[in-house]
């Protein structure tokens, strides 16, 4: 496809929602109906093999779920497409009892289906390109779409290993279609002069954006101040973190509560080490911007409650449930926004290090000492 069928397709499509609304609001009143009729007829069955059995009268029954290989059944996704659209927040998941696997409850998967365009809208909104693909969506060459990519204009949402272990970055189609209609003039004619600049010297955001937005999902599913810092300490290596976090119970604590994946870290060697080396900071400049926020979130951890120590009772405490704060009026630092990768419009300008706190109580505390310092 190219770019202005990609456009008129997704156009037509956003038609076809509209269209379809009056008839789908029809058809959930005789849904509803249907089900108000299913649930008295459970209610009233439920009531006579209660009072049969001389049990209470009525009880709160918890809500169904289902394992994650079902869920992805029922919504017609692959399990691959259901794990990102988790990781992406458009699928919600609980913990299941006793810290087992995350299950989907069953009111989310009929809150799924009967979203529009059901089931074609949600895999296509979790489809993923690699280069070549993503190249023939934009209806540009290959290394041009690279470029694109190296240059910070797409972000990769997650990348597997090929069979020499090397990282083969993919993107969302969506993102790309969004693009392409965002910014045409970067899809033909010369290379902008700033984007040639920086990639003769060798830059590549590709990582740099996959970890921004990892962090920034990590940190939109938990409102706990410990779990929130320990998602920004997981960008930074043990050095980096232990001249921010100088209490070693404190980084003890940051490792236990670290989020991991929703389904559990890649299964091979290669993967796990591949995962484990993108996850760090690699730039000066975002080196900066993670001890920044890590500060940040460390003082609001602080005063929401201490890091456990040897021999506290009760032990490790449980951080709440993805939304809910850890304790009444824990305010949450807001994190330092990331500066974006540089604009290649005409005229465009910006320090990579402009907005960053310049408080010397602060800067004392993240050890910068400033480019060109001794």
């Amino acid at each position: 496809m190219t770019v202005k069928e990609v456009l008129r397709a997704h156009a037509g499509h956003q038609a076809v929602h509209a269209g379809t609304q009056g008839a789908r609001a029809g058809t959930r009143g005789a849904r509803a109906e249907c089900g108000n009729v299913r649930a008295d007829a459970r209610a009233e069955d439920v009531s006579t093999r209660v009072e049969g059995d001389g049990g209470p009268t009525s009880s709160a029954a918890p809500a169904a779920t289902v394992a994650a290989g079902r869920a992805a059944q029922e919504l017609g996704i692959r399990r691959a497409e259901f794990e990102l659209a988790v990781h992406l927040g458009l699928i919600a998941v609980v913990g299941a009892p006793g810290g087992g696997r995350p299950r989907v409850h069953e009111e989310e998967i009929a809150r799924l289906r009967e979203q529009p365009g059901f089931p074609d809208g949600l895999a296509e909104r979790v489809r993923t390109v690699g280069t070549a693909e993503g190249a023939a969506l934009l209806d540009i060459a290959p290394a041009r779409f690279t470029r694109l990519a190296r240059a910070g204009c797409v972000s990769p949402v997650t990348f597997y290993l090929n069979r020499y272990r090397a990282v083969v970055w993919l993107y969302l189609a969506d993102e790309l279609a969004a693009f392409a209609s965002r910014e045409p003039e970067l899809l033909a004619g010369r290379t902008p002069l700033g984007m040639r600049t920086m990639l003769e010297s060798g830059a590549d955001w590709r990582p740099r954006n996959w970890r921004s937005q990892r962090i920034d999902r990590l940190l939109n599913r938990t409102r706990d101040p410990w779990v929130r810092t320990a998602v920004q300490a997981s960008a930074l290596d043990p050095v980096q973190l232990a001249e921010v976090v100088d209490d070693p119970y404190e980084r003890a604590y940051l490792v236990r509560v670290r989020p991991e994946p929703v389904f559990g870290r890649p299964g091979s060697m290669a993967a796990r080490e591949a995962m484990g080396e993108l996850m760090l900071a690699d730039d000066p400049d975002e080196i900066l911007w993670r001890r920044v926020n890590l500060t940040l979130e460390l003082d609001g951890a602080r005063e929401d409650r201490p890091a456990p120590r040897p021999g506290d009772d009760g032990g490790i405490r449980t951080p709440p449930t993805a939304g809910a704060g850890s304790r009444t009026g824990t305010v949450i630092p807001a994190p330092v926004a990331e500066p974006a990768p540089p604009s290649f419009h005409p005229g465009a300008s910006g320090s990579p290090a402009a907005g960053v706190p310049t408080g010397k109580g602060l800067l004392a505390r993240l050890g910068w000492r400033g480019r060109g310092a001794g």
